[in-house]
């Protein structure tokens, strides 16, 4: 899984909804496109990319929906 792709891809998600007029509606809709959409290796791997220092930059939308939502877009054992 390149994570390059996925932080692109996160990225637009995150670029699409910061045009919702209200930034929690753009945050849960952010989430809940990544959690229904997403296979839950790539959330995984989305997410382990939090905890990673990098020059890969998540976009601001998505990183906030991605700390609110981490337990709802965390893959089940």
């Amino acid at each position: 899984m390149d994570i390059a792709n996925l932080i692109q891809m996160a990225n637009r998600i995150g670029e699409f909804h910061t045009s919702f007029p209200d930034h929690q509606e753009a945050l849960q809709a952010t989430a809940n496109h990544i959690h229904k959409f997403w296979a839950p290796r790539m959330r995984s791997a989305l997410l382990l990319q939090l905890d990673q220092t990098s020059t890969q930059t998540l976009h601001p939308l998505v990183r906030e929906a991605l700390i609110l939502n981490r337990a709802a877009l965390t893959p089940a054992a």
